[in-house]
């Protein structure tokens, strides 16, 4: 059983890694498909993202294109795009009046 499982890990692509951190697209698609291939167990899968990240690297495929295919394999958490934060701002003179009403709240409680 040992002996599969180092075949499999003999047959299985090894990840590519990407020397350029200027260029801040490349590093970002780098990102995406780092975590596509960690996330995968398939090594074809493996070898198809290995393909587009060469292919992104060479100018062969755009940015669009590679992400339409790596996003296919990452696994997007969709609560994350879910959750709405409301955000609710406050004049300086609404902050003082709750701060003061606070205060109170806690002189008179002890």
């Amino acid at each position: 059983m040992c002996e599969e499982t180092e075949n499999n890990n003999v047959d299985a692509p090894k990840k590519i890694t990407i020397n350029d951190l200027t260029d801040f697209r490349l590093h970002a698609a780098y990102l995406a498909y780092s975590e596509a291939y960690d996330k995968s167990t398939d090594p074809e899968v493996k070898k198809y993202l290995n393909q587009n990240m060469m292919d992104l690297q060479q100018n062969m495929i755009d940015y669009q294109t590679f992400y339409r295919n790596v996003n296919k394999y990452r696994q997007i958490d969709s609560s994350q795009h879910q959750l709405k934060m409301s955000i609710r701002t406050q004049s300086k003179s609404e902050w003082r009046h709750q701060m003061r009403k606070i205060e109170r709240e806690k002189r008179h409680k002890q």
